[in-house]
């Protein structure tokens, strides 16, 4: 199978939409408080939409990105009537199953670990191969070479598997190693803070000397 045949496995929509940045304000709604882009359109594949732009998107096949610790995630009942999602694991979030769009960092997997994403390594439930839709993409193409995993002594379940502390937000707002793979990951890094105080030197008190002058420390 070669990189024609790997293209026509997947839906035209869904390379384009893992590689766009969701959450930005609206250029057509700016002054708008429902100007927040978190729509995507897989008929016409033109970019995040806010809300208002749905008007142009009657009858149109639209999902909606939601946001999981600055990662971009989207609801399995609405993503799974149009795209397989088998074999990449799922993460309850507030109640509601979802699935991340693309890989996310992860330092090493924890320890006594026995499953991980056959592309970034980050950690699985034994059940599943991927942790995103971009490492299914990357992971079942033709010319990937799959990297051989460790034989830990113990099996346990990830920490990690479950998530439901996490939250959404639809109003706020990689890496692993690679064989020489693409990487769908548009990266939204968290904010970092910057009001770093430098602590300044105080300079000596004025003492008076015997003879009345004055010297400094």
């Amino acid at each position: 199978m070669g990189p024609d045949e790997d293209d026509n496995r997947w839906p035209l929509w869904l390379k384009p939409l893992l590689r766009e940045r969701f959450f930005g304000q609206c250029k057509l709604h700016a002054d708008s408080h429902k100007s927040e882009c978190n729509m995507y359109c897989l008929d016409c594949i033109n970019g995040p939409l806010c809300s208002l732009c749905l008007a142009h998107h009657k009858d149109h096949r639209v999902i909606q990105i939601r946001r999981s610790s600055y990662h971009d995630v989207i609801r399995v009942n609405e993503i799974q009537k149009y795209l397989d999602i088998s074999s990449v694991q799922t993460y309850v979030i507030n109640s509601a199953k979802v699935v991340f769009l693309n890989e996310r960092p992860q330092p090493r997997p924890g320890k006594g670990v026995t499953n991980t994403c056959e592309v970034c390594e980050r950690s699985l439930l034994d059940s599943f191969k991927f942790c995103s839709l971009g490492c299914k993409i990357v992971g079942t193409s033709s010319n990937y070479v799959k990297k051989p995993k460790n034989s830990p002594e113990k099996r346990r379940t990830p920490a990690m598997a479950s998530e439901s502390e996490e939250s959404y937000s639809s109003s706020s707002s990689s890496h692993g190693r690679r064989n020489k793979i693409q990487s769908f990951t548009p990266s939204t890094p968290p904010p970092t803070s910057a009001n770093y105080r430098m602590a300044k030197r105080r300079k000596g008190i004025p003492h008076r000397s015997p003879m009345g002058g004055l010297f400094i420390d």
